[in-house]
């Protein structure tokens, strides 16, 4: 009876001792905030392409899946939504953003509409870039592609790894 008790106590410490941790963890402190497309960090790069092509309409923090809308030339107003990665401002941030030529291959103001601005108002961490797909008419010539990539503003860069989003705009 008396060994019992001695290794139930001998247990009990060992136990204790063996849920403790001896690593102190250094606490996580971003000294650099930005902003990025929401959809490119929930969605695959393209093959050979360092972002995603969406060919679907996704829903903010989620990965594209099929019960999403197709992107096509019917679709109209589109929204993507940008994070702002750190703490949340008090007045309202404009953000830039670009069309990439040399990889786009929808033409502006035939397939697509922007503003190359969008906001993310005060004390929130997100803003929406939209875009105004056109309906040019039905055609066999394939999906239109369009790249777009973030800027950000003056005192808040873009991320350098979820700056670029590609649309593929079904055009049948």
């Amino acid at each position: 009876m008396k060994y019992i008790k001695y290794y139930t106590i001998v247990l009990a410490a060992v136990l204790l001792t063996s849920l403790s941790s001896c690593i102190k963890e250094k606490p996580v402190i971003l000294d650099r905030f930005f902003v990025e497309f929401d959809a490119a960090t929930y969605n695959a790069n393209a093959a050979g392409l360092t972002y995603p092509i969406l060919t679907r309409l996704v829903r903010y923090g989620e990965a594209s899946n099929n019960a999403d809308p197709l992107l096509t030339r019917s679709s109209g107003l589109v929204k993507f939504r940008i994070n702002l990665v750190g703490p949340q401002r008090t007045v309202p941030t404009v953000v830039t953003y670009t069309v990439l030529p040399t990889v786009t291959t929808a033409v502006p103001g035939t397939h697509f509409t922007s503003s190359g601005t969008a906001t993310i108002p005060a004390n929130s961490s997100f803003g929406e870039v939209e875009i105004q797909i056109l309906n040019p008419g039905a055609t066999t010539a394939g999906p239109k592609v369009l790249v777009l990539e973030l800027i950000g503003a003056a005192d808040l860069p873009a991320s350098e790894n979820e700056k670029r989003l590609g649309i593929s705009i079904a055009q049948n």
